[in-house]
């Protein structure tokens, strides 16, 4: 099986749409995918958790799929969203000095792509 692990560094709501439906659609392809919510992507945290925000329904998606993986501590705590991150029960990752490391991904045979 194929292992991907999707870095959303990018903060912009279109961007982290095409990391879910990329990671949805690898999923539906038999890929082991996570998705890791990293830099200016963690401001979009409370978005992907508000109904009317145009984030929720593929982020509940990738969710109920178990593609999330977590999101970055030290970001979201400089973004202003470690509240909303802990409150919808994100993993937050701080291997790497409070980030997110991607050398324990490539050692458990991931290939890394950011966004």
């Amino acid at each position: 099986m194929k292992k991907v692990v999707l870095f959303a560094f990018n903060g912009e709501a279109m961007c982290f749409i095409h990391v879910l439906l990329n990671g949805l659609d690898m999923k539906k392809n038999g890929y082991d995918v996570k998705i890791v919510i990293e830099g200016a992507a963690t401001k979009l945290i409370p978005e992907l958790n508000a109904a009317n925000s145009p984030l929720y329904g593929l982020f509940q998606k990738a969710r109920d799929n178990d593609i999330i993986d977590g999101a970055c501590r030290a970001c979201s705590v400089k973004m202003g969203t470690i509240n909303d991150a802990e409150a919808m029960g994100l993993a937050l990752l701080d291997d790497m000095s409070g980030h997110p490391g991607m050398a324990r991904y490539m050692e458990a045979g991931y290939e890394v792509i950011t966004f």
